[in-house]
């Protein structure tokens, strides 16, 4: 039922984006009055379709190979390589006789349609289920620094105030890819600013040590405000035949301990506690607890997440809420951000920082990315990413993508000089097969993922 589940997400994703992408440039050659001959979802390889109706000149339907979809616009030559078409006269309706100003808005139309999504959905999720975010003048006790943070230079109790000389207004942007991927932050310590540079290869760092935070908000004391019985996750742990019932409640915890020391290091914050959970996993630690005014020694079992099954009381952060002016706003940062990190990531691998098999994902892959449940959120997070991915990808100079024939475009409106058809065929012609290419690089290497 989980294999189902991704599928379906999978598909209905990809269809949202695929029909809105070719809608805008379906869009805007309408709008310059030039004739579009087809629309379809997926594609209708070899004439084999799942339905087609025609309205006026333009035959709509959907194709039975899920690599994307298209638009068939008169006069153009694209992926259906219709040559005899481009042997009669240019008539008034078609794109080759209209102006290079007017082909180049048609061939942005897609990516621009997808950037449109990508911030409508992302100022959606913000508006319908995000709704709040935590303010960084709130964090009174400023941040708790990792490892990895104090690596680069973050101490804990550091307060954030810059991300590259921006404010930084919403906590949650110190764990962003404006951060991850290099920038300089500048934190208060100690009444004075101090500027900290971030390496563009923290992502990295981060990313190998998996269970490893970077920074949180978690400077602060605590006391154990509530001890579970069992774990909140104890179905997965049951069926792994792991323990559920919790460390915490065996050791005897109770609501209101205070945690003084794990092992013989004092506890100074609950972002210092988790990092002692982390750095014990597997061990069996005695505890030094504060219960009514008198110290308490228990051994506790740390399990292998660094878990023992507590929730500890939290400041009365003061949190702001998202109006309709913010989430737009925000949602359109994020939604750029998200172009910024993906145009950082292919100069990584261009680089040879990173690996090519380690970071493309195929339809399999992004499959398991959805998940085998159904979660309307992240479905939605996952197809705004997607949407983005999608525009950015689109506009790369390649021939036969969108952004090939914005650079063919563009040179002809410079120097007023039309690539003649015979030369568009050729290039079209590369361009397929570069894409073919990667389209079986990333496929092979999800499959790949899946044996190793």
């Amino acid at each position: 039922m989980s294999g189902l589940i991704m599928a379906a997400q999978l598909i209905l994703g990809l269809s949202i984006l695929v029909v809105l992408h070719e809608l805008g440039h379906y869009l805007a050659a309408r709008a310059f009055g030039i004739r579009v001959e087809k629309f379809y979802l997926f594609f209708d390889a070899w004439g084999f379709k799942f339905f087609n109706f025609k309205v006026g000149h333009t035959e709509y339907g959907m194709g039975w190979l899920p690599l994307g979809g298209y638009v068939k616009i008169a006069g153009m030559i694209d992926e259906s390589m219709d040559k005899e078409a481009m042997k009669k006269p240019p008539q008034p309706y078609e794109f080759r006789s209209k102006p290079a100003w007017q082909r180049l808005i048609v061939m942005v139309g897609g990516v621009l349609m997808n950037v449109i999504l990508g911030i409508i959905i992302y100022t959606c999720i913000l508006l319908f289920y995000t709704k709040q975010y935590l303010p960084v003048e709130s964090v009174k006790d400023g941040i708790y620094a990792y490892p990895a943070a104090r690596m680069i230079g973050f101490q804990s109790g550091d307060k954030i105030l810059e991300i590259d000389g921006k404010k930084v207004v919403r906590f949650e942007d110190i764990l962003s890819t404006k951060v991850l991927f290099g920038s300089t932050v500048t934190v208060e310590r100690n009444s004075l600013k101090t500027g900290i540079v971030v390496p563009d290869t923290l992502y990295k760092m981060i990313a190998q040590k998996k269970k490893e935070l970077f920074i949180s908000f978690e400077n602060h004391s605590f006391v154990v405000d509530s001890v579970l019985k069992v774990f909140e996750d104890y179905r997965e742990r049951l069926a792994k035949k792991q323990e559920i019932v919790t460390p915490a409640f065996k050791s005897g915890l109770l609501k209101g301990d205070e945690i003084k020391y794990v092992g013989q290091t004092p506890v100074e914050s609950f972002g210092h506690f988790r990092e002692l959970m982390q750095e014990n996993i597997g061990k069996t630690v005695l505890f030094k607890v504060s219960r009514n005014n008198a110290t308490l020694e228990l051994m506790v079992s740390i399990d292998s997440l660094g878990k023992i099954g507590i929730a500890s009381n939290k400041p009365d952060y003061k949190l702001a809420d998202y109006t309709v002016i913010k989430a737009i706003k925000y949602g359109a940062s994020d939604a750029i951000e998200t172009l910024v990190a993906n145009a950082k990531g292919l100069a990584m691998i261009f680089k040879g920082k990173e690996k090519v098999s380690e970071s493309v994902q195929g339809p399999i892959g992004i499959a398991k990315i959805y998940g085998g449940t159904w979660d309307w959120r992240k479905f939605w997070a996952i197809t705004g990413l997607l949407s983005m991915i999608l525009a950015f990808m689109n506009i790369l100079p390649i021939p036969a993508l969108d952004g090939g024939h914005v650079i063919f475009l563009t040179i002809e409106a410079i120097t007023r000089k039309k690539f003649s058809d015979k030369f568009m065929e050729r290039v079209q012609i590369v361009g397929m097969v570069i894409i073919l290419s990667l389209m079986v690089l990333v496929i092979g290497n999800d499959i790949f993922r899946l044996f190793k």
